[in-house]
């Protein structure tokens, strides 16, 4: 990982410390520095129908431009604090296959390899933009587009929006006109500095003050050799309209209900309720 801020200065837009969570990842960055990197996360989805790939490329270098945060990379400054410098300007990290010609048998094999070797290969946090994107033409009217990046710099609240910014300014040809005004992330971090810290720490030791123990359900287990496995299952939609719902009302990520219902489950399958 990369440590001492570039010295051209004139290339640097802006420099701002890192929000609790992204200290944490720089952390495991740092202890953590060889096997796969467990927060790269993915989406692909197959585009049907024409596509230019020239203009997604205009979109995703638009996308990029107009967040400041996308291109922010993570540094250790002379003193040892870290801070992340956001470039005025960051090359798209893009790549195309054409796997058209190959059976179907071959092209699914193919494509699976191409999504999870990207979604294997580390980023430097210190080298933005902390995000790139694979094209991979499946047939004449489909082509499935991959984005891989890392959590310290998106999670499951930013990236539908995302997305759906992404679709917006291909159909725009790169125009950002249209898209609302970007909320600036110094603003979340202004916000963040303004939490009442002290109160912070007392409700996290009432709410662990019963445990005087690591809760590991696995305490011997070593680091990680492999990314995590998938299993895809499909609910009907009223139960995902209910969950979606809740979920809001709530104030969290699908992700975050579905991690505490794994919680449950394994404190159920363990006889442990320290797990959740």
């Amino acid at each position: 990982m990369s440590q001492q801020p570039t010295r051209a200065r004139g290339k640097i837009e802006d420099i701002l410390p890192l929000s609790p969570l992204q200290e944490g990842f720089v952390f495991l960055g740092l202890l953590h520095t060889e096997g796969p990197d467990l927060y790269i996360g993915q989406v692909a989805f197959d585009l049907e129908g024409p596509f230019d790939g020239a203009r997604m490329r205009e979109a995703a270098r638009a996308l990029l431009r107009r967040h400041a945060n996308l291109r922010a990379g993570f540094r250790q400054r002379k003193n040892g604090a870290w801070a992340q410098l956001v470039l005025r300007e960051v090359d798209l990290p893009w790549q195309d296959a054409d796997l058209s010609t190959l059976s179907e048998e071959e092209r699914r094999a193919e494509a699976d390899r191409l999504a999870a070797a990207d979604r294997a290969r580390r980023f430097d946090l210190g080298r933005p933009p902390l995000l790139r994107f694979t094209a991979i033409r499946l047939s004449a009217d489909r082509v499935r587009l991959v984005m891989t990046n890392h959590h310290i710099v998106l999670d499951g609240w930013s990236m539908p929006v995302l997305l759906r910014e992404l679709m917006a300014l291909y159909a725009a040809e790169g125009d950002p006109s249209a898209l609302p005004r970007v909320r600036p992330y110094r603003d979340y971090l202004a916000w963040l500095d303004a939490r009442d810290r002290d109160a912070a720490r007392d409700a996290w030791r009432r709410s662990l003050s019963g445990l005087d123990e690591a809760t590991l359900l696995a305490p011997d287990a070593g680091p990680a050799s492999t990314a995590p496995s998938q299993v895809s299952f499909t609910v009907d939609s009223e139960v995902s309209g209910a969950l979606s719902a809740w979920a809001r009302g709530q104030g969290v990520t699908m992700n975050t209900v579905v991690q505490g219902a794994w919680a449950l489950a394994l404190a159920q399958a363990t006889g442990r309720d320290d797990v959740v």
